[in-house]
């Protein structure tokens, strides 16, 4: 089953449960200079997994946009790093929020995992079982539309068709085809989950990109650059010597973490 090769919440959980390396949380207006920089007149904010939290997703946009306001720099560049949906109630509002942003001159949206469930459901409607698993059911609803029977051959390949096309009435499916795995401004490289060492950046797996956990986390190498990603949830944001995770599990936590980058300074909204 495709599923297979893209985790599963049990091992998210026991991950998570593993790591031991420090976590330290830097909240506005700390600041800390990091061996690692962008170019000037560059200012990138970085947005964790929103799974469906709009209510968290529109004051923190608005935020951003006071930070720039109170801080002109040419180049505000901001990226978000999947997972829009699942999970939370509100998958089709945050799409809504995001494709607004899309207007903007520099903002780049990354593939996480959920979004490759969505497009797994539509192009097999029998993945509908597992995709719920995963908080499908929750996006689906902000849809409207609701499952009678996940196991009945027809009811999926009809729900296919429905969902297909509210995304397309809406806009959506056009957004959602249009992101992208990956992510290079200067020392930093962006990606939801995370890379696989040894490999070259530029060479890595859409699947690795998207899934990759204990081989990513665990590994203490020199990837090339700083690794920006979320994927795996954590109490505040973990600033390691290759990466850093800001999935601070929004849709259960209530917290939804943006990491700012200027130069060689970083800190946190």
């Amino acid at each position: 089953m495709v599923l297979r090769g893209f985790g599963s919440v049990d091992d998210r959980r026991s991950v998570a449960e593993r790591v031991v390396v420090p976590v330290r949380n830097l909240p506005n207006p700390t600041t800390k200079k990091l061996p690692a920089k962008i170019a000037d007149g560059i200012r990138v904010y970085a947005i964790g997994d929103i799974h469906g939290r709009s209510d968290l997703l529109q004051p923190l946009l608005a935020q951003v946009e006071t930070d720039i306001s109170a801080h002109f720099i040419p180049h505000p560049i901001l990226v978000f790093l999947g997972d829009y949906l699942d999970r939370g109630p509100s998958s089709r509002q945050v799409i809504e929020q995001l494709a607004l942003q899309s207007e903007r001159s520099e903002v780049v949206f990354l593939k996480g995992n959920h979004e490759h469930y969505l497009f797994e459901f539509l192009k097999n409607p029998a993945f509908l079982k597992a995709w719920l698993r995963f908080g499908g059911l929750d996006t689906l609803r902000s849809y409207g539309i609701v499952p009678c029977n996940y196991s009945d051959a027809r009811e999926q390949e009809l729900l296919a068709m429905s969902f297909r096309l509210a995304l397309h009435e809406n806009g959506h499916y056009n957004f959602l085809s249009s992101l992208r795995p990956s992510f290079t401004c200067g020392d930093f490289f962006f990606v939801h989950a995370g890379v696989r060492p040894g490999i070259p950046l530029d060479q890595q797996s859409e699947k690795d990109l998207l899934t990759i956990r204990n081989e990513f986390l665990l590994s203490k190498s020199d990837f090339g650059k700083i690794v920006v990603h979320g994927h795996t949830p954590v109490p505040r944001p973990e600033i390691h010597s290759n990466r850093i995770n800001i999935d601070t599990g929004a849709y259960a936590t209530g917290q939804l973490s943006c990491l700012v980058l200027e130069q060689d300074e970083i800190r946190f909204i």
